[in-house]
């Protein structure tokens, strides 16, 4: 059975979505009065140990599959019964090969 990762809420700065000066970003609230640091209901969530996601999920691409770098067509073939993700390095035709083999070998390629 695979392992689902949880659902966790947008961390976002307080007052982010009403002042246009604030950015959708993370920052520690540092503040006195500050009510996110207080941990006020209504200031929203902020990063806590809780959120972690089990051991088996940590790690895998949303689609289930743990996700693999790959360099070259030969190490497609240790990478069976995982997602691939193609270096960016790789060029146009070795690319290519690496496509062509993934779907020979039932192989997920995320880019």
């Amino acid at each position: 059975m695979m392992a689902s990762k949880k659902s966790k809420p947008k961390f976002n700065v307080l007052n982010a979505g009403f002042k246009k000066r604030v950015k959708h970003r993370w920052r520690k609230p540092r503040g006195v009065d500050n009510k996110k640091r207080i941990r006020c209901s209504f200031a929203g969530a902020s990063p806590r140990i809780g959120y972690k996601n089990s051991a088996e999920a940590r790690g895998t691409h949303p689609c289930g599959l743990k996700e693999v770098l790959v360099n070259n067509p030969s190490e497609l073939k240790s990478a069976a019964g995982n997602a691939v993700r193609i270096a960016s390095g790789v060029g146009k035709r070795k690319r290519d090969e690496i496509k062509k083999l993934a779907t020979e070998l039932k192989i997920t390629v995320l880019n």
